[in-house]
C-alpha cells in the first residue's frame, strides 16, 4: 500500500490533537512513533480500527486511540477507520454481527421491528444482547485480522515490486557501458530498432 495514499487519507497531527475526546490520552498522543507510516504501524492500525468499529459502544475513537498508543501503531489510521461504523452503515454492520452471533451461540433469530427509542433499546437488548455482543466481537476479530493481513501483504508486494524495478534499473545502467552512471543510463535515448 503506497505510503502517499495512506498519508493522504489520514488526518494531520494537528487535526487529531484538536479532537477534545482524545485529550484524555494527554501527551501520549504526541509520541512521534504514533504518526509514522510503516508496514507494522499501518497493518496494526487497520486491525485496531476495524476491530473497534464493530464494538457497539460510545467513545470508539477514544478506545481506538488508547489501543493505538498501547500497541504503538498509527494513531490517525486507527481512529479514522472507526468511522466505518457511522449512522448510515451502522444498521447493516450490527445486523451482520447479530446474525453471526446468533449462528455461533445457536439461538434462533428474534424478529425485530426497529424503533429509534430508549424503550425499544432496553427491551430488545434484553432478548438479543448475547448473540449481538458475541457477533460484534467475532466480526471485529475477523475483519480486523483480514485488514491486518491484507495491508501487510499489499505492503510486502509493493516493496518487492520496487526492489525488482530498482534491480532492473541497475542492471540496465551497468549494461549500458563502463563509466556510465545510472543517471546517464536513464537519460540516454533508447536505441533505434534499425541497429
Amino acid at each position: 500500500m503506497p505510503k502517499n495514499t495512506l498519508k493522504s487519507i489520514t488526518p494531520s497531527p494537528e487535526r487529531m490533537q484538536s479532537i477534545k475526546s482524545l485529550r484524555l490520552l494527554g501527551d501520549w498522543i504526541y509520541a512521534t512513533n504514533l504518526w509514522h507510516i510503516n508496514r507494522y504501524s499501518s497493518s496494526m492500525a487497520f486491525f485496531v480500527g476495524l476491530f473497534v468499529a464493530f464494538m457497539p459502544i460510545p467513545g470508539q475513537m477514544v478506545l481506538a486511540a488508547f489501543l493505538a498508543v498501547l500497541l504503538r501503531c498509527n494513531l490517525p489510521l486507527s481512529v479514522g477507520l472507526v468511522w466505518i461504523t457511522n449512522p448510515v452503515t451502522m444498521p447493516a454492520i450490527f445486523y451482520l454481527a447479530y446474525r453471526v452471533g446468533a449462528m455461533i451461540v445457536d439461538v434462533p433469530m428474534q424478529p425485530m421491528e426497529f424503533e429509534l427509542s430508549f424503550h425499544w433499546l432496553i427491551h430488545s437488548a434484553e432478548a438479543i444482547w448475547q448473540p449481538f455482543l458475541t457477533g460484534c466481537f467475532i466480526c471485529g476479530l475477523f475483519f480486523g485480522s483480514v485488514g491486518y493481513f491484507v495491508i501487510s501483504i499489499l505492503w510486502r508486494m509493493r516493496v518487492a515490486r520496487m526492489w525488482r524495478e530498482r534491480k532492473k534499473r541497475r542492471k540496465k545502467a551497468l549494461s549500458s557501458g563502463p563509466g556510465s552512471t545510472p543517471q546517464q543510463a536513464q537519460a540516454s535515448p533508447p536505441e533505434s530498432p534499425d541497429k
